[in-house]
């Protein structure tokens, strides 16, 4: 594939998105839902596993785009010999079919347009067949089914498997096309009127940016990342998708791919954060009601992850008839992690709902029973070595920032029942638990002689995860162990300014070959340590080199290879801009003390 990661555009309707190229092409798109199969999937391989272009007949990326402002539907400009043309992309919000539009508009001159239209069912590989019905071409496949007009009705003729538009579009003139799937044993779609849809999806989307009550520097990104992560919630449940791709490498032609459109508590739980601050009570309050019908059960059995709706089986496989991005296989589909014990989900998740609770949310009678089931389960379980917040590979160890996370969920069952003492609950039995962790994390996971926290007892290497300290209330920002920390990583996983997750040196921690870039949500942490120990100017000017990863129309990866200045990992991150929003918030409301 020619485009780069940071080439793609997201546009969504809240329960599923696609990823549009400079060129015009949606290279990728699952429908009916984030995790369902993919019918664009050009994105994983070639031209023949799907796709939809529309651009001039001459081709060559847009001469420039933008998001309408504070909005999710994209505008494209190509400036041509014979003229100007716009195309303008976006799904707007279900009613019950999904739905994706592109209107084309002349600006000047007469421009020759070009649609192909390639549609490959279940992630590239099945070819549907393409009939006509009235002004509609509809593609069927065993359960899926999409169709296809145009307003006005344009030439359209089938070439190599695929529809292929031929017009001309004049100054003034718009020539808008619908694609709507639906289950292929359901009646004909409803129609919609694209234009309406184009007026209604600009209003909600500028009315809901408007309640956003951040108004401090950098508001413009910060308002851009709260969309992105309004884009990656599941409508109907509240769930909050990691990314609406999967398989985007971490090292080109690299085998770290892996699927990310699944619920990942932890993403989750800080994005909880990130709403609350930005003034969303009813999208934190959503997203909380899904948290506690998805972990509901026995604490034992509490997953890292789950589906949008909650689902608990998420069977990895891989797809062979798929290349992968850049040559970059394999190509997986669900993910194998959700098996895994990574302790510090229980702490996240009992900050989330301590937040949750102190924020004002209206409580559920339910929760606190859950929370205190979630402390039974830790107090015994703190102990035990993990697979630690990084999904390794390499075998279970004692993971610094997971013990930091048991003392936080102590933490926050402590505060709850001294902040309302009528909640039942041994307090002094979790205060002796908060003791014990923080104790054995200073003495086993500190090295003294290197004045630094380590990723795990006894081990050599680091962890950016350990920047989180402070975050936490694990300990001050400025206590000496804490700025040595923040030094020791700064140094030994730097990656051209920016940091890594982990040293992949050594004794190889997470069991997989090759490298990886730049972990974009580490370096906002190293950016929020910086000014919470009162280095604000290092800080800031860390944080504007971040700002511009972003590519033209303000969205992240997971990761950046400094070397080759490209995007890595799955598009657009949600990790990564909750990153953004945490630190522009700290940067605002945190004194600079140089």
């Amino acid at each position: 594939m020619g485009q780069r990661i940071e080439d793609y555009a997201l546009i969504g309707d809240h329960q599923t998105a696609a990823l549009v190229g400079r060129d015009g092409s949606i290279d990728w798109l699952c429908l009916p839902r984030f995790d369902s199969g993919a019918c664009f999937a050009a994105l994983l391989g070639d031209r023949d596993n799907g796709h939809w272009r529309l651009a001039p007949v001459d081709g060559g990326p847009c001469t420039r785009r933008a998001y309408l402002q504070d909005s999710l539907i994209l505008e494209s400009v190509w400036e041509t010999a014979a003229g100007t043309v716009k195309v303008t992309d976006f799904m707007p919000q279900r009613d019950r079919a999904p739905d994706v539009i592109r209107v084309v508009e002349g600006v000047s001159g007469r421009v020759d347009m070009l649609g192909v239209l390639r549609l490959r069912f279940d992630y590239g590989r099945v070819v549907p067949w393409v009939r006509r019905s009235d002004d509609h071409r509809v593609a069927v496949a065993g359960p899926d089914s999409v169709w296809l007009r145009s307003e006005p009705a344009v030439h359209t003729y089938g070439q190599d498997f695929s529809t292929r538009s031929e017009f001309t579009v004049s100054a003034g003139e718009k020539v808008t096309f619908v694609l709507t799937w639906h289950p292929s044993h359901h009646a004909r779609p409803r129609l919609v009127n694209p234009h309406q849809a184009l007026r209604t999806s600009l209003h909600d989307w500028q009315a809901w940016s408007a309640r956003c009550r951040y108004s401090g520097p950098d508001r413009e990104a910060v308002i851009r990342s709260l969309i992105t992560l309004k884009a990656l919630t599941y409508a109907p449940t509240g769930g909050i998708a990691a990314a609406p791709t999967t398989s985007l490498p971490e090292a080109l032609g690299g085998v770290r791919n892996w699927d990310y459109r699944y619920c990942w508590l932890r993403d989750s739980a800080l994005t909880l954060n990130v709403l609350l601050s930005a003034g969303y009570q009813e999208e934190a309050r959503a997203w909380r009601d899904w948290l506690l019908r998805a972990i509901a059960g026995d604490p034992a059995d509490l997953q890292i992850m789950y589906g949008l709706a909650g689902e608990r089986r998420l069977p990895e496989c891989e797809l062979p008839w798929l290349g992968g991005y850049a040559d970059s296989a394999p190509v997986r589909i669900g993910n194998a992690a959700v098996n895994q014990l990574q302790l510090d989900v229980y702490g996240e998740v009992l900050d989330a709902l301590f937040l949750a609770r102190t924020s004002g949310l209206p409580g559920q009678p339910h929760a606190w029973n859950l929370q205190r089931a979630l402390m039974d389960f830790l107090e015994s379980a703190w102990r035990d070595p993990d697979e630690g917040l990084w999904e390794v590979r390499g075998g279970r160890r004692h993971f610094v920032h997971s013990k930091v996370m048991a003392w936080v969920a102590a933490d926050r069952a402590v505060r709850s029942i001294e902040a309302h003492p009528a909640l039942p609950g041994d307090g002094d039995r979790w205060r002796a638990m908060r003791d014990a962790v923080h104790k054995e994390v200073c003495e086993r996971g500190y090295d003294r002689e290197r004045n630094t926290f380590t990723q795990s007892y006894g081990s050599v290497e680091l962890d950016a995860a350990t920047l989180l300290i402070p975050r936490v209330g694990f300990l001050p920002a400025t206590d000496p162990r804490v700025t040595g920390t923040i030094d020791a990583v700064r140094r030994q996983l730097d990656h051209g300014g920016l940091i890594r997750r982990y040293s992949l040196e050594g004794d190889n921690v997470d069991g997989l070959p090759g490298t990886e870039g730049a972990f974009i949500a580490c370096s906002f942490w190293l950016a929020d340590a910086l000014q919470l120990s009162g280095r604000g100017k290092e800080a800031r000017a860390l944080f504007d080199r971040l700002l511009d990863l972003r590519n033209d129309v303000g969205l992240l990866a997971e990761e950046h290879d400094v070397t080759a200045d490209r995007a890595l990992g799955n598009f657009p991150q949600a990790f990564s801009h909750i990153g953004l929003v945490n630190t522009a918030l700290t940067l605002a409301s945190t004194a600079t003390a140089d």
